[in-house]
């Protein structure tokens, strides 16, 4: 993102923002709410005053780092395609969205308030999240190891559905377990996997 000037930011500068970002992402995964800003740079390996310079509150590093994430997780699809069977990849990629989840939920309060004076936000993450399913989708329908039946939007609403009954850290096998399920459906038709006879 430019800086409000409208200068594009620094080479530096932008590197230090991505450190920043993903120290967060981790600390909000890891502590929750009680994540400090101060661990965050640390972590980050910068200055509190670096943080500081480019997140002035709490608030807009909440922000940042879930715009950040949801960015980083919606590019993962291409990475995971080129290296593995879209099946495959798309369950790897619901993996990635489980530790996704656990730093959104560490944020919670924070992004509630933002999710609401920001409808725009929401739709934003939306969007981006069923172009990755679809990139995977349509990879696997040329494949022929996912179903053609199924919409980008209604995976990532079962996908939703079933890590918010399992959000706990101590949920994370049964998550898993649920996924597995999920992509049973989504790799068979009437309960079969398209490569049973």
């Amino acid at each position: 993102m430019p800086e409000p000037s409208g200068r594009p930011i620094r080479a530096d500068a932008r590197a230090n923002e991505d450190k920043l970002l993903a120290a967060a992402a981790a600390a909000f995964a890891r502590d929750g709410a009680a994540a400090t800003l101060k661990r965050i740079a640390k972590d980050a390996g910068v200055g509190i005053a670096t943080l500081y310079r480019r997140f002035p509150t709490r608030e807009q590093l909440v922000d940042a780092t879930y715009r950040y994430e949801t960015a980083r997780l919606a590019s993962r699809a291409s990475d995971l395609l080129a290296g593995l069977p879209a099946d495959r990849a798309l369950r790897a990629w619901m993996s990635e969205v489980l530790d996704y989840l656990a730093a959104k939920h560490g944020m919670a309060e924070t992004l509630k308030a933002l999710l609401r004076s920001d409808q725009r936000l929401s739709s934003l993450t939306r969007e981006q999240l069923t172009g990755a399913v679809e990139e995977f989708r349509v990879a696997g329908i040329a494949q022929g190891v996912i179903r053609d039946d199924v919409p980008s939007g209604d995976i990532l609403m079962a996908l939703a559905g079933a890590t918010l009954v399992t959000g706990a850290a101590d949920q994370r096998p049964q998550a898993e377990r649920l996924l597995d399920l999920l992509m049973d459906g989504l790799t068979g038709a009437d309960g079969r996997r398209r490569d049973t006879p």
